[in-house]
């Protein structure tokens, strides 16, 4: 566990943030399970159950430094929720409605073609592709 601290410390340090206790107990509950797909409202009860006193609010700033940081990234896939994304990498979604599941789509099984071109003085630095999904109707 030691070696793990010492990891999200360095990753914090090296993104410009200082690694308080609440961020280093936040990015190892939100980093250990690999690549995911994270509401502010889940971190903050995963957190709740491991034992970490932070609020709500400390949960979405936390969440919002990390993402200006480069750590994760944010997917709006609806309005009222937005989720964070451990997995920085170029790749699209799946939004399966009705039960708010986000699962990633490998970039090699999608190919965007013909993007306009950018406005001047302006370049593409990303492009998101969310596929929604829901069960058919027998």
């Amino acid at each position: 566990m030691a070696e793990a601290i010492t990891d999200i410390e360095t990753r914090l340090r090296h993104c410009g943030l200082r690694p308080t206790r609440q961020r280093i107990a936040l990015a190892d509950l939100l980093f250990a399970k690999g690549d995911r797909h994270l509401t502010v409202e889940e971190l903050h009860e995963e957190a709740t159950f491991a034992g970490v006193p932070v609020s709500l609010a400390t949960v979405y700033n936390t969440l919002h430094q990390f993402t200006e940081a480069g750590l994760i990234r944010v997917l709006a896939v609806e309005s009222a929720r937005t989720y964070f994304d451990t997995n920085i990498s170029d790749h699209h979604h799946f939004f399966v409605e009705g039960r708010n599941q986000v699962l990633d789509i490998p970039v090699s099984n999608l190919q965007i073609d013909n993007l306009p071109e950018a406005p001047e003085g302006m370049e593409i630095a990303h492009v998101d592709v969310i596929i929604r999904l829901r069960e058919k109707k027998s």
